[in-house]
């Protein structure tokens, strides 16, 4: 019954719904599992959407190095080995100190007929900078993936694409991005596996949560400091991030199984019991 009443209390506390103040005494185990459950929804939402949207632009920016557009290649090349060659902690910092430099008031964008002006005040909360951050680096890691898988596509099958005289478009979709996917599939999945970990760097980060009510990590320290006692929250915080790994490995595995579906099974080979050979 104590534990329901706490599920009601802090449920959603880190979207800003439901009790405002945390415990500070005769703190439960369920108090720390219901509260650290809450942060994660974070995690969560920073994996998914930076997930989503770097995977879309990872297999287009690899599509265009692949095709070596002269300017436009290179300034990718120049983009991907920034944001794989530093630490993703300084991007949160450096992105950060940019964002802050930016109007408060807005950027206004004249567009001939009309002027738009761009809030540049959400850049710096954590859920559109921070997320800005995952996003862009997500996609670097995940455009060299594609990139790589790209290139050991069969020259034979693109061959064999042109002399059945599969437009440009149709040869993408059906032949070099599934053969792509299918290629790049595991290493994309701990990418994602990644990307979800370092989530957890948004707290150390110099980005302010929604209304201060922090991600998991955040209450995990909370919890520690308040019981003097780590080992409590963080492994709750440990077994958190290891079933939602296992999901992203099940979604993953189910993917891959799509892809490769046309192809052939393997033959399981049947055990006979001849009789003459049963002592």
């Amino acid at each position: 019954m104590i534990c329901k009443n706490t599920i009601e209390l802090y449920s959603l506390r880190s979207l800003g719904v439901g009790e405002k103040l945390l415990p500070k005494s005769d703190i439960t185990l369920c108090d720390q599992f219901v509260l650290i459950g809450s942060g994660i929804i974070w995690n969560i939402y920073f994996c998914i959407i930076a997930l989503s949207l770097g995977f879309i632009f990872a297999i287009s920016t690899a599509i265009i190095r692949n095709n070596k557009y002269p300017f436009i290649s290179k300034a990718i090349e120049i983009y991907v080995f920034v944001f794989r060659g530093s630490p993703l902690f300084i991007q949160f910092f450096c992105a950060y100190e940019l964002f802050v430099l930016l109007p408060k008031v807005g950027i206004d964008i004249n567009l001939i007929f009309i002027t738009v002006t761009f809030q540049t005040g959400w850049l710096t909360k954590a859920w559109l900078g921070a997320l800005l951050v995952l996003f862009l680096n997500t996609t670097a890691y995940s455009s060299e993936i594609f990139y790589g898988a790209l290139k050991s596509i069969p020259k034979q099958d693109i061959d064999a694409a042109n002399a059945f005289g599969l437009s440009n478009l149709r040869k993408y979709r059906k032949i070099i991005v599934p053969t792509m996917l299918r290629n790049s599939w595991a290493s994309y999945t701990n990418e994602a596996i990644f990307l979800f970990h370092a989530t957890t760097l948004v707290f150390f980060s110099s980005f302010p949560a929604w209304s201060q009510s922090g991600d998991a990590l955040y209450y995990a320290s909370y919890f520690a400091d308040k019981t003097f006692n780590p080992f409590i929250p963080y492994p709750i915080i440990a077994a958190y991030f290891i079933s939602i790994t296992l999901l992203i490995i099940l979604i993953f595995k189910i993917i891959n199984v799509y892809f490769n579906k046309h192809l052939p099974r393997e033959r399981k080979s049947s055990i006979r019991y001849l009789s003459n050979y049963i002592r």
